[in-house]
């Protein structure tokens, strides 16, 4: 099954594409991210398909997981692992019969209601959050850290932590519940991507083997 896949899965990658994208990807990757999803929302389709086909073949080559956001016709053009939808892109149900059995499907969640809901959806992983106003979400409010909690105890499949993942903001999270975490900014805006991935996935491993 795809949700098996994510069970050792700790830190996802979600960028924008950028010039150095396959570079980019290899130092994050190298520095223990363990799954990648390209997220932009700016692009064509056509060019948003060739850079979904780079960054499909830098993942496939290091063996981690490649997620196409919002697209699962493009994801299933480019053969990605799966796909990533908000509340506001495609239902997961038709991500589903596009990908087929073996995709991986993951779908936001950002309250109660929308966690409740997302548990009849055909996914195998959900997101949580983001637990801090993030400017890659403009206007989406923070859920604060109670809701990672929430998703602790009633997800019944993996989940990630989305909003302020960094190795400060982490133990403050594990200690809410939270075992996956996304990163964006850390990594996207960082000018040692691969040793910036190795201080964070450091913190994780630290704060998981602790509990």
């Amino acid at each position: 099954m795809a949700e098996a896949r994510l069970q050792h899965r700790r830190l996802y990658l979600c960028t924008a594409d950028r010039p150095d994208l396959g570079q980019f990807l290899e130092a994050c990757i190298r520095g223990g991210v363990d799954m990648v999803q390209l997220r932009d929302k700016l692009l064509e389709a056509r060019p948003l398909l060739r850079r979904a086909q780079l960054a499909a073949l830098v993942c496939r080559g290091l063996g981690v997981p490649f997620i196409l956001n919002d697209r699962p016709d493009l994801a299933l053009e480019v053969g990605a692992d799966g796909v990533h939808v908000g509340q506001d892109d495609a239902p997961p149900a038709l991500a589903r019969r596009i990908l087929g059995p073996g995709a991986i499907i993951g779908y936001s969640t950002h309250g109660p209601a929308e966690l409740e809901a997302a548990l009849a959806e055909p996914v195998d992983y959900l997101s949580a959050g983001p637990v801090e106003p993030t400017p890659t979400k403009p206007g989406r409010p923070a859920t604060g850290l109670d809701y990672l909690g929430l998703a602790a105890s009633r997800a019944r499949r993996p989940w990630f932590v989305t909003g302020g993942v960094t190795p400060d903001t982490v133990p403050a999270m594990v200690a809410a519940g939270a075992r996956r975490f996304v990163v964006v900014r850390w990594l996207t805006q960082s000018r040692d991507p691969r040793a910036g991935a190795a201080a964070l996935r450091r913190v994780i491993d630290e704060q998981l083997d602790a509990v």
